[in-house]
């Protein structure tokens, strides 16, 4: 077959199924149902009769991002406290009664949120509702769970932030990225806030967030559509309602100067971050900058692996982060780990060469098309969960507008190669670039275990 006439039936085929799939994807938001309850609680309901399970999420507008300085960590700390205990269910009960009943729990903490969930069997669904309306007001957390439960979160940045240089790395970087919004500090906190973090931190915290007209509760799955809301009222309903909370109102200043980190730490290889301040979802630019991601990164056809990794083999990995969605502009990060024998120098080189290249060697129509398909067929192929149609909802509700989700498949449909040319000159030229740069430096000998 001719190439172009090949190229051009994908393509169709590529619109021809994305209209369908858009369509569906409307016709599954049009079942939501909206409601707010008189205490300010904000209720999504989704029904899915696929299978006989639901899932049941509560999103708190609260994160790393709402934390006062010097108190970084204490988003994540309460997610754990969330489950020490309240007076109705004592300690280590609450996933005890989710697993015997055939369930799956946990929690996520974020910079803009904090979420709860539970998989459950539908007609389970009523202990779920019990469980999360009792803990939104009700833990009872005394001095010695506290402190139990902070040496735990402690313990944990060890293992996964401060033994992991790569991740140490990141850290450093977005603490050098912004000046002053909270996004500089890490969603774990610094260990130094962690270890001076007290009991009524904490209470004067969960007391503050945790409260009806600062959640979103979202019930997904197969329920009944008459009994639901009234237990919903019956649970969530009686909880007062709290003090209504500004919004965090701090803007990251241009950046002015390029910067740069030099990270020395025990590692195997050298390691490079480059870091952009970018806008996020529903900035205009946002479906550009998710687009063009994918194209640097996204699989091993992409550009960044594709060359560094696989032809040149200068790199054991490489790859572009863009977070697309969260309250305020965050960061788009680039970045690779050197090949045993290669310098840092010629790492980072090779990153800031792959982004000039983007103009003298702008994505072709095939790598545009191959991208946005590949963002759809994700987007959509992970709403067979019902559980993803819930975190869906609950993260677009938080950060902004349930609804906004309409907005992701035709923004990613109209970018344009033209788009992603002025987005990388818009933010990936002069100043507006942080580089972070891990340096491995030999275990002294009296340091070995």
């Amino acid at each position: 077959m001719n190439t172009i006439v090949f190229l051009t039936s994908i393509v169709s085929l590529g619109l021809l199924l994305w209209g369908s799939v858009s369509r569906a994807q409307a016709e599954g938001l049009a079942q939501v149902t909206e409601t707010r309850l008189a205490n300010g609680l904000q209720v999504l309901m989704l029904p899915n009769s696929k299978a006989p399970v639901v899932s049941v999420q509560v999103w708190y507008k609260v994160g790393s991002g709402n934390e006062a300085l010097g108190h970084s960590g204490l988003a994540h700390l309460t997610e754990h406290l969330m489950f020490r205990g309240t007076k109705k269910y004592g300690p280590k009960q609450f996933s005890r009664i989710v697993q015997k009943n055939g369930g799956q729990d946990n929690a996520f903490t974020g910079r803009d949120y904090t979420a709860y969930f539970e998989n459950l069997a539908s007609d389970r669904l009523a202990i779920a509702l019990d469980l999360e309306s009792d803990r939104m007001t009700g833990l009872l957390v005394d001095e010695e769970k506290f402190f139990t439960e902070k040496k735990v979160v402690q313990e944990e940045r060890r293992l996964r932030i401060k033994d992991d240089p790569s991740a140490s790395l990141f850290e450093e970087v977005m603490a050098a990225a912004f000046k002053s919004h909270p996004y500089k500090r890490p969603i774990t906190g610094w260990m130094e806030d962690l270890e001076s973090l007290n009991h009524s931190d904490f209470l004067s915290f969960y007391g503050k967030y945790y409260q009806p007209a600062n959640a979103t509760l979202i019930v997904a799955g197969d329920y009944d559509k008459g009994t639901l809301l009234p237990l919903i009222e019956k649970t969530f309903g009686r909880i007062p309602k709290g003090e209504s909370l500004p919004p965090v109102t701090i803007k990251e200043p241009p950046q002015e100067a390029e910067k740069r980190v030099i990270l020395r730490r025990e590692a195997q290889l050298p390691f490079v971050v480059l870091a952009y301040h970018v806008p996020s979802f529903p900035h205009p630019d946002s479906f550009s900058l998710e687009v063009m991601s994918q194209i640097l990164a996204g699989g091993k056809s992409s550009r960044l692996h594709e060359k560094i990794v696989y032809q040149e083999q200068k790199a054991l990995d490489a790859g572009a982060d863009y977070a697309f969605s969260s309250k305020d502009p965050f960061l788009f990060f680039l970045y690779a780990q050197a090949m045993p024998g290669q310098t840092p120098e010629l790492i980072e080189e090779r990153l800031v060469q792959e982004l000039e290249d983007w103009e003298k060697t702008p994505p072709i129509p095939e790598e545009l098309e191959r991208a946005k398909n590949q963002i759809e067929a994700a987007f959509i192929f992970a709403q067979d969960s019902i559980f993803y149609q819930a975190n869906l909802l609950g993260r677009y509700q938080t950060l902004g507008n349930w609804k906004d989700l309409n907005k992701f498949l035709p923004g990613i449909r109209a970018v344009q190669q033209s788009d992603l040319l002025r987005v990388y000159r818009t933010y990936f030229q002069g100043r507006n670039k942080t580089v972070g740069v891990l340096i491995p430096i030999k275990q002294a000998i009296g340091d070995r275990k």
